[in-house]
């Protein structure tokens, strides 16, 4: 049957709010699990699996080892722009979310799939690489980074699709990814995307060329999030 997740579309949502929403979640999780140590089976408390697919208004996040000189723009520009930014409690460096881009943020507790960090973080990558097959696009792994890449072996071609960056607490993990689907990648312009100089960023429209249905998408990635993980999805 697979581990039991709830799943929760939470549309457009500002970026502080589903922070905190998740917060919640993640304490839940880790404070059950904890609780559960000490009890017999038979008494063992409720504990739920989450993923949560959002979209979000224009924002910076800068991740636990990010560089704010990696974001070009100061604070006037920002506003002028309708963008926000925030220092997040995630992996990783500086990165945009915006509308038409899917944000997936599990909060699992990975000991119920039985796996690790590593291993957690290349399968995110997996299920973001079936989707994209889906679409005839080759999605890659680059070594030394993190998320999902097209061409890393034609230099100065190299582009960035799908962005992820986890918080970690007793193998309870949140935050998680942000894959460009119909993203506005002019606002990738303002920043040096996870740190990077010498690579691109991409999406779903510009690779086809289209406006693609986003909801399409979450369906596809939604299905191999739950094979590739043995999730039982429940809304």
């Amino acid at each position: 049957m697979g581990v039991p997740v709830l799943y929760k579309d939470l549309g457009l949502m500002n970026y502080q709010e589903a922070w905190d929403y998740q917060e919640i979640l993640f304490h839940d999780t880790k404070n059950a699990k904890v609780r559960n140590l000490d009890l017999p089976q038979c008494e063992a408390l409720p504990k739920l699996n989450f993923l949560l697919f959002c979209e979000h208004p224009h924002v910076y996040t800068i991740g636990k080892s990010g560089k704010d000189d990696n974001l070009l723009i100061n604070e006037e520009q920002l506003k002028e722009k309708g963008a926000e930014v925030y220092h997040s409690n995630r992996g990783g460096d500086i990165t945009y979310h915006g509308p038409g881009q899917i944000v997936g943020y599990p909060i699992l507790d990975l000991e119920d799939f039985e796996y690790g960090i590593k291993e957690y973080i290349l399968d995110l990558e997996e299920a973001i690489i079936n989707t994209l097959a889906d679409y005839g696009i080759v999605g890659e792994r680059l070594e030394g980074a993190t998320g999902v890449w097209l061409d890393t072996h034609i230099p100065g071609k190299t582009r960035k699709i799908c962005a992820m960056g986890v918080r970690a607490s007793r193998h309870v993990v949140m935050h998680g990814f942000a894959f460009n689907v119909n993203t506005n990648l002019d606002y990738f312009g303002y920043i040096n995307p996870c740190g990077f100089t010498d690579k691109g960023v991409t999406s779903l429209k510009k690779e086809l060329g289209m406006e693609i249905n986003i909801e399409e998408v979450k369906g596809k990635l939604q299905k191999h999030i739950a094979h590739i993980f043995d999730m039982n999805l429940e809304e």
